[in-house]
Formats: structure tokens, sequence, C-alpha cells
């Protein structure tokens, strides 16, 4: 029989996102708390979400995936209570955290919402935790929190984006046989870029484990196909000072050399992201799709991992080799790719916001500070 034991409950922690057009400046408070960034400028930023009625479609996903993951845990006869909490937004980490300590956890498997190792899409959670227990601790309540590692060469993952960039060059018929694929990612500063790397597995930094998967990925999809795919990785939403570098090319410059090569169609596979959220409806199906139209490029989007059966299922997958391997079982840790599967337990500084930056406390750790 499946189980999950030691952990009593399932924590899916996930960026958070406003609801409506009074939530956009008080979320954007939130993700740039510290940095003293006025609402005016706030509210310019937020014209993102105030064009699509000011709320971001990554609550509505999470709640999808919450569905889904319910919906696959009670098919393998795991009873256990799956909750859904966010970094900047309702429901908030820590309240989602103390109304499981309160209904009786003490030990909760983590599951985020970003499958690469880097310290925006890993250890940005592990301290938030780490913050999130100590406010706990301080209240008399003790919780144990373990994570469950990024998940971005496990072939659930993989299998998803195979089928979809395999649906996104059906969807655009002849066109498709010639057309490129530009696999995009978040951009992140280059700094964090190369700190990524530093502890990983393999010491693969943020843009080698997109590169190592899409090159999985777009076997996979050749063979199915039948003919071969010219692709690159390309980035999208980058933010903050243009002094800063971040990782390049752009999606729209991308574009452009796409264009510049000879190409009449293009598909668009947000390989980065698992659901359809903010940067994916604003920054690829519409700025990047206004540039595809403007430079007489037919453009085909491919779908997100989302709720894919293959990919939920290696979700549940990782939670259940998790509880395994924390009950001392001998069970195989999957990876695909090059680099090996990463750690359960990070070691020390492992992904930090540069190489040499003062680490700020993060709990799933080798030194945690979470409380036990």
């Amino acid at each position: 029989m499946t189980t999950l034991r030691p952990y009593d409950a399932v924590l899916l922690l996930s960026f958070g996102g406003p609801e409506g057009p009074a939530d956009v400046v008080p979320f954007l408070r939130n993700v740039t708390a510290g940095r003293g960034i006025p609402d005016e400028r706030l509210a310019e930023v937020g014209e993102h979400y105030y064009a699509f009625g000011g709320k971001s479609p990554i609550n509505d996903q999470n709640r999808d995936l919450l569905a889904a993951l319910r919906g696959e845990l009670a098919a393998r006869g795991v009873e256990v209570p799956v909750a859904w909490g966010n970094r900047n937004w309702d429901p908030y980490l820590t309240d989602v955290l103390r109304e499981l300590h309160d209904d009786g956890a003490r030990r909760v498997l983590t599951l985020v919402t970003s499958a690469y190792g880097s310290y925006s899409g890993c250890r940005q959670y592990r301290e938030n935790i780490a913050a999130a227990l100590a406010t706990l601790a301080g209240e008399g309540r003790e919780l144990v929190v373990d994570k469950v590692r990024p998940y971005y060469n496990h072939p659930g993952f993989v299998d998803a984006n195979v089928d979809a960039v395999v649906d996104a060059y059906a969807s655009l018929g002849e066109a498709g046989a010639d057309a490129p694929l530009l696999l995009v990612t978040h951009s992140i500063p280059t700094a964090m870029e190369v700190a990524s790397g530093v502890r990983a597995p393999g010491g693969s930094t943020y843009s080698a484990q997109h590169l190592d998967i899409g090159a999985l990925v777009v076997a996979a999809a050749e063979e199915r196909l039948g003919h071969r795919l010219d692709w690159r990785l390309a980035y999208c939403s980058r933010s903050g000072s243009p002094a800063t570098p971040w990782l390049e090319p752009d999606v729209n410059d991308a574009l452009a050399e796409v264009v510049a090569g000879g190409a009449r169609a293009v598909v668009l596979a947000p390989i980065g992201f698992v659901s359809d959220h903010m940067e994916v409806i604003y920054d690829l199906d519409t700025e990047a799709r206004e540039t595809a139209d403007r430079l007489g490029l037919t453009m085909a989007r491919a779908a997100t991992a989302g709720t894919h059966p293959r990919f939920v299922g290696g979700l549940v997958d990782l939670l259940v080799e998790r509880a395994a391997t924390e009950r001392g079982e001998d069970v195989p840790r999957v990876a695909v790719g090059t680099a090996g599967p990463w750690h359960d337990v990070c070691p020390p500084g492992c992904c930090l916001v540069r190489e040499g930056a003062d680490a700020v406390p993060a709990a799933c750790e080798e030194a945690p500070v979470a409380v036990r």
C-alpha cells in the first residue's frame, strides 16, 4: 500500500498573485518588500495585472493542481491532507502551516511550483519556510517541514513538455515542418546563474538545467514528429536595473533572430514554467505574440505542464520517493539527463542569490534552522 509516512500532511507552495485590482499594489508590496519602491512605481509595474482584470491566473492554476494532486493521491489509496500556501499572497505560508499544526500535523512535505534549482526557484522558498517556522516556534508550535527536490529532470515533467511541443507543431500543420523551436524560461541575473551551479549536482547551473532537459524534450519530439528541430533557449520577464546583467537572449530578440534566418513560423515552449501564470500569458501570449505578428511570423505557443497526467503522477512519485527515503528504504531516485537527481537536503549555502552573499537562514539544509 502506498504511504507518505512519516509525513502527515502535504503542502503545495507557490508564489501567489492578486485576485483582483485592489490586490495588485499590496501584492507587489509583498514581492518587493525591503526595496523601498514607492506605490506609484508599483502601480506602473502592475499594469500587466490590470490588463487582465487585476487577477493573476496563478491562483486558479494552483487550485487545479491541488485538486489533481488530491485525486492522484486518493487513486493510490493515500489519505493525507493536502494544503496550498503562497509566499506573497493569501493563503500565506505561515497561516497555512499554523492551520496544519492546529489540525494535528507535525511533519509536512512541501512541493513547490518551481521545477529548477536556483535562488528564486528553490532557496527563496526555503528561506520563507525557515522564517515561517521561526514565527510558529515563537508561538509554541513545533513543526518539521521538508521539501521535495527540484524536479526539472524528472520524467513526468519532461514527458508533459514533450507532448506540449508535439501538439504545438501539429497545430501549425505544414508550416511547422521548418519552424524553429524557442524553449523559454524566466531570466535571472547572471550572478544568480553562477551561484546556482556552485553546490548543484554535477555543477549544473540554472541555464544548464534547461539546456539539459531541453535536449531531451527536443530529441523525443523529433522522433514523434519525424523531422529535426532547430532549437535554442530564450528568456523572458527580465526586471530590475538595466545595468545589472541578466541571462539572454530575450525572447523578443530571439524571434527577430529566427526571422533573420528565414523562418516563417515558430513554436514557443515555456519549459521554465509549470503553469500558465502571468509571465506566460503576458510575456509570451501578449508581448511575444505581438512581436511575432509585427515580424510576420506565425507563432504557436506550447502548453505548460499544468495538470498533465504524467506531470501530476510524477509529482506524486516524488512525494512517495521522499517519504520512503525518510523511512530509511532504499528507493531509486529517478532522474533523466546528465546531472542526476537534485539534493533531498541541500548543502549549506546552496543556491545563494550570488556567490559570497550572506546566507539568510533556510530550511531543508544540512545545517537546518527549521524547528525540529
